[in-house]
C-alpha cells in the first residue's frame, strides 16, 4: 500500500501539472474534476499514507521496529512537497515528478531494509 501510493504520487504530480490542457482538451481526469486543490490534497494524503504504513505495522501488526527507518524519507520528501503545495506554473511540477520518483526509491530500500532486518 505505502510504495502504491507513493507511485499515484508521481502520476498525480503529472495530473496537476497537466490540470489545464486536459480540461482544455476535455479531458476529465481527477485531477480536472478535484481542481488544484484538491489535487495538491490528495498528494498531501497518498504521503500520510506511505507515512502511517510503517508505523501501524509495528504498532498493529508487530513489524520490525527497522520498519520505521522508512520515515527517514521524510526529508527528501520535503522540496517536492513543497512545490507541489505552492508551483503556480506548471513547469514548476517538473522537478516534483524527478523527486517524488527518487524519494519513493530512498522509501522503498529503507523500508526493505528495515523489514529485513527484523
Amino acid at each position: 500500500a505505502a510504495i502504491g501510493a507513493l507511485d499515484t504520487a508521481i502520476l498525480v504530480v503529472n495530473n496537476l501539472r497537466d490540470i489545464d490542457t486536459d480540461a482544455r482538451a476535455g479531458k476529465r481526469t481527477l485531477a480536472v474534476r478535484l481542481g488544484r486543490s484538491g489535487t495538491r490534497v490528495e498528494y498531501g494524503v497518498l504521503l500520510t499514507v506511505a507515512a502511517a504504513v510503517p508505523v501501524v505495522g509495528v504498532a498493529v501488526y508487530g513489524w520490525s521496529p527497522f520498519a520505521l527507518l522508512s520515515l527517514a524519507a521524510v526529508i527528501p520528501a520535503l522540496p517536492p512537497t513543497k512545490r507541489v503545495m505552492t508551483a503556480t506554473d506548471p513547469r514548476d511540477l517538473i522537478p516534483a515528478l524527478g523527486q517524488t520518483a527518487r524519494f519513493t526509491g530512498v522509501y522503498a530500500l529503507l523500508l526493505a531494509v528495515g523489514l529485513s532486518l527484523g
